[in-house]
């Protein structure tokens, strides 16, 4: 049996603003950039529904659960329920991203 399932999943292509962007907003406020700050970009959504980048979202606040493969719904974590979040990042001859990012509720 399957224990994981998938609820998301995204690409930085659906930013609002680019990192460029995100950046060039940081150091124009008067905040100087140093070697070693991050970012970050905040809920990367998509603009198809099986790429909402919240529980928020995917479940419209509430109002639409969603079903798991055991049967039962979530609109909200629980006490118990482990999220596990990956990410990578392809571009021309590099692959950059981490592995497995677990925390459990």
């Amino acid at each position: 049996m399957q224990d994981w399932h998938c609820l998301t999943e995204s690409n930085m292509k659906h930013l609002y603003y680019s990192v460029a962007q995100t950046i060039t907003h940081h150091a124009v406020t008067g905040c100087n950039m140093s070697t070693g700050d991050l970012l970050g970009s905040g809920t990367i959504s998509s603009t198809e529904e099986s790429g909402y980048g919240s529980m928020l979202e995917l479940c419209w606040k509430g109002t639409k659960p969603i079903p798991m493969p055991d049967g039962t719904e979530r609109k909200f974590l629980k006490d118990g329920d482990e999220v596990n979040l990956q990410g990578v990042a392809k571009g021309n001859g590099y692959t950059i991203g981490f592995g497995n990012c677990r925390v459990k509720f």
